[in-house]
């Protein structure tokens, strides 16, 4: 009886690790890469001049949140590119991204008009657009390449 209620623990707990390392998560994970050719920031027109007053200079990220309900530009290095199961990416440019002072995504359903966005993994990069708040965050969403510039 002893041996088997021993067994029986011991299947549940080692199917519980398993689950565990299914399920994974997202520091645990690999950043996005695709076969698709890579995604050059270089390569990608700037957009046209913002309007005077509009976008205006880039601010570090630590400054973002100043930018939240205008259309701006934030500067910073990207630390991780990650994509999660929904499709949707995200360019993480703190270790961990739930302190960030701010996010940037890619919806799944504008994914298709980047490249290899695993290539902005290291770089410097300023994105433009509206600056939202998200979770407390500020954030920029991405829908078209020309928004993401290297520096």
């Amino acid at each position: 009886m002893k041996r088997t209620v021993i067994l029986v623990v011991t299947g549940l707990l080692l199917a519980a690790f398993g689950l565990g390392l299914l399920m994974g998560s997202r520091w645990s994970r690999k950043p996005a890469m695709s076969a698709a050719a890579p995604f050059s920031v270089e390569s990608v027109p700037t957009p046209e001049a913002p309007a005077a007053g509009s976008a205006g200079p880039c601010v570090d990220i630590r400054n973002a949140g100043a930018l939240q309900g205008k259309q701006g530009c934030v500067a910073g290095l990207v630390l991780r590119v990650y994509s999660a199961r929904s499709g949707n990416t995200f360019l993480d440019f703190c270790q961990d991204y739930r302190s960030c002072p701010f996010s940037s995504v890619i919806f799944a359903s504008d994914k298709d008009k980047f490249g290899n966005l695993g290539s902005l993994q290291g770089r410097r990069v300023e994105i433009r657009g509206e600056v939202v708040a998200y979770q407390g965050h500020a954030e920029i969403v991405i829908r078209d390449p020309r928004q993401v510039r290297g520096r």
